[in-house]
């Protein structure tokens, strides 16, 4: 019998140009920058990782800038990120973000600020979750007080092309269904933090991956032994499912549901802060060091921003 997953280990979504998206998540959210290193199926792009200060898994959101036509949220994809920020922190955050289209609104007792990054990726800030934030979030202040910096992951909205099919996909890895608010169904793990999925039942236009668009959600995982028994226990019932795969900073395998969302499942992550230079050098595997030369001629430069106020 395989173990609940404890919750979210990091979402990846696709930006443009990459400066502008490490300006607005260092800069503008408060995030840290973890790791400037590559897409392991496309050596020429880079991966771009930020985070709390420490690196930990459910606080941590990458991306993929591929410059090129925008993409469209949509079915099926996942439809927003909710970082978790303290209580009385919602008036800060509102006139920090007030160029990137804030809106204010309430879910199940949550009050939310929900707003869009540089390529019309959809997030939004929550507070009013008890179990949102763990005792070890170590939240990055360089650029944003102490008392309002983002804490970590809360969870995700997922537009599913079958939402019957994905809340089973849900169960299977361990979510209850705790609560449901109009076309909001809600899932929840007993891990210490990033444990909510609200699965919207709604109709909605199918979706085109590019900039704005979230491309996965990485699910944790105890060890490494665990993630061979979820490979194979997808595998055994008929799921898209791929090899374990090596991503240097932890082991993970892809899994396409039924209703058409991607997860991952990922080991719990090591390396992903470099000391006081993280973000500012190009990291790569071992078994692209040989090729450094060419695919550092391939990227483009990126400079570390001082602090923005949006």
């Amino acid at each position: 019998m395989v173990s609940d997953t404890p919750g979210i280990h990091h979402v990846t979504a696709i930006a443009g140009d990459p400066q502008p998206n490490v300006d607005f998540y260092t800069g503008v959210l408060g995030l840290r920058f973890l790791k400037r290193t590559v897409n392991h199926e496309d050596r020429f792009a880079y991966h771009l990782y930020y985070g709390d200060g420490a690196g930990s898994a459910g606080n941590v959101i990458t991306f993929f800038p591929y410059p090129g036509d925008d993409g469209r949220v949509g079915k099926p994809q996942p439809s927003a990120v909710a970082f978790a920020v303290p209580e009385g922190s919602l008036d800060y955050w509102l006139d920090r973000l007030t160029n990137h289209g804030v809106e204010r609104t309430t879910r199940f007792d949550e009050r939310v600020v929900r707003f869009r990054d540089l390529d019309g990726t959809p997030l939004e800030l929550v507070t009013g979750d008890p179990t949102a934030v763990s005792s070890s979030a170590a939240p990055w202040t360089a650029t944003v007080p102490e008392e309002t910096a983002i804490r970590g992951i809360q969870g995700v909205t997922l537009l599913s092309a079958d939402p019957y099919a994905t809340a089973a996909t849900l169960e299977t890895l361990g979510f209850d269904l705790i609560a449901q608010e109009g076309d909001r169904v809600r899932y929840r793990v007993s891990g210490d933090r990033a444990g909510v999925v609200d699965l919207l039942d709604t109709e909605s236009a199918f979706g085109r991956e590019g900039p704005g668009t979230i491309h996965h959600v990485a699910l944790r995982v105890g060890s490494e032994a665990e993630l061979f028994e979820w490979h194979d226990l997808f595998r055994e019932r008929g799921y898209d499912v791929s090899r374990v795969k090596d991503r240097h900073y932890y082991r993970s395998v892809y899994v396409r549901e039924p209703g058409g969302i991607l997860f991952e499942l990922a080991t719990e992550p090591t390396g992903l802060v470099s000391g006081p230079e993280a973000g500012r050098t190009l990291e790569l595997p071992p078994w692209f060091e040989e090729d450094r030369g060419t695919i550092e001629s391939q990227l483009p430069p990126l400079s570390m921003p001082g602090s923005t106020t949006g």
